[in-house]
């Protein structure tokens, strides 16, 4: 009888698979006593690592009943205390937000063997901001935001494109205005855990909780 693996099974042995990590270290003595300060200076050290895709992070929802969800977006802002992301009001992580306004955000940077943790309340950039961005956009990006209606069932692709094909005719340089169902969200963050990989699994994890009165919190905690 043969004795191959079955075809369902990866092609790597999952329990074994092991990296370790021993790049940097993190100290709770010489983090910056801000959550969101620390985080965009982590965040400047991934972009002068050439990280790719820096600004990649997931991002997680739950539903008014409490079912979760969780999708790659990209952030888009850092001021004013908040990180922005823009998306349809129509999709499912916007009606998750809409009727749960909290949300959880996840950076995994491998080439510095660092993740980054966020939890928050979520609120609607103004109308300003979201036109501001939707008209820096690549003008196919554009069309394709007012083609797609993100999340919801559609026939085949080729209706998308017929639909894309149709904006395009009408707006051939990509000047259309923005659609009432697309703009962006700020996450005002509450938690922040910087989490760097160290040898033996006995990795770094340095957590920020917002206090009433403002400020942070910081603590150490076990990997």
């Amino acid at each position: 009888m043969s004795s191959s693996k079955d075809p369902l099974e990866p092609a790597v042995d999952l329990p074994r698979l092991r990296t370790e990590y021993s790049r940097k270290l993190l100290d709770e003595q010489d983090v910056d006593r801000d959550g969101l300060q620390q985080f965009i200076r982590w965040l400047n050290e991934a972009l002068a690592a050439k990280v790719n895709e820096p600004n990649a992070m997931t991002l997680a929802t739950a539903s008014s009943d409490g079912l979760p969800t969780a999708r790659i977006v990209l952030l888009k802002g850092v001021d004013g205390g908040d990180l922005s992301f823009f998306t349809n009001y129509q999709s499912r992580k916007s009606q998750d937000l809409e009727n749960n306004p909290r949300a959880a955000l996840v950076f995994w940077w491998p080439e510095l063997e660092r993740q980054v943790r966020i939890e928050g309340t979520v609120r609607h950039t103004s109308e300003r901001e979201s036109d501001d961005y939707f008209n820096v956009r690549p003008p196919a990006a554009r069309l394709g935001a007012a083609a797609s209606a993100q999340s919801q069932p559609i026939a085949s692709r080729d209706e998308l494109q017929a639909i894309y094909n149709q904006l395009l005719k009408q707006y051939p340089q990509g000047n259309l205005p923005r659609p009432a169902h697309w703009g962006g969200y700020r996450v005002r963050p509450t938690r922040f855990e910087f989490w760097q990989g160290r040898p033996s699994r006995l990795h770094d994890r340095i957590e920020y909780i917002l206090k009433d009165a403002g400020g942070w919190t910081i603590r150490r905690l076990a990997p």
